[in-house]
């Protein structure tokens, strides 16, 4: 029997042993990973802060002509998009108009056929002046403030 267990206990650990090197091969993978990550990450923040005019009294002249030439890449490419974006808001804003000034059009022909079809007496009760020579719309309408009867009397008057 206790041959049998010695049996097992060195198959086993002939199989664990494979399993732990590919772990182990793993892990420093891994580690060396994370630092060459790490070390990116430093490089990336020293690159921001020249970038931000922070820590600029170790570069050199060259260096500082080349974070120079990089922030006017990076303007310029900035000041393009800025361009692009005011010249599609114009376009939309144009499409806008020209549906706007379409629908004023509608309106005023069908205010036009209103007013034509409206009578005298109607005239009277309220007043809706356009003009096409105006940008304006002025609407008038007269306030009485009493009893109904009062009103009918003054319209009668009138």
């Amino acid at each position: 029997m206790q041959e049998v267990i010695d049996r097992y206990k060195r198959h086993t650990k002939d199989r664990v042993q494979p399993e732990n090197q590919a772990e182990a091969q793993n892990l420093q993978h891994m580690q060396h990973e994370a630092a060459s990550l790490m070390k990116k990450i430093e490089l990336l923040e020293i690159s921001k802060r020249k970038l931000l005019g922070e820590g600029l009294q170790s570069c050199t002249l060259q260096e500082i002509q080349q974070i120079e030439k990089q922030l006017e890449r990076s303007v310029s490419t900035i000041r393009a998009r800025k361009t692009q974006v005011f010249k599609e808001q114009v376009e939309r804003l144009k499409e806008k108009e020209k549906i706007l000034t379409a629908e004023n059009a509608k309106l005023r022909e069908k205010f036009v056929g209103l007013q034509q079809n409206q009578t005298p007496s109607e005239d009277k009760e309220g007043e809706a002046v356009c003009t096409d020579s105006s940008e304006k719309s002025d609407v008038e309408t007269e306030l009485i403030i009493g009893l109904p009867e009062s009103r009918t009397r003054r319209l009668l008057q009138n």
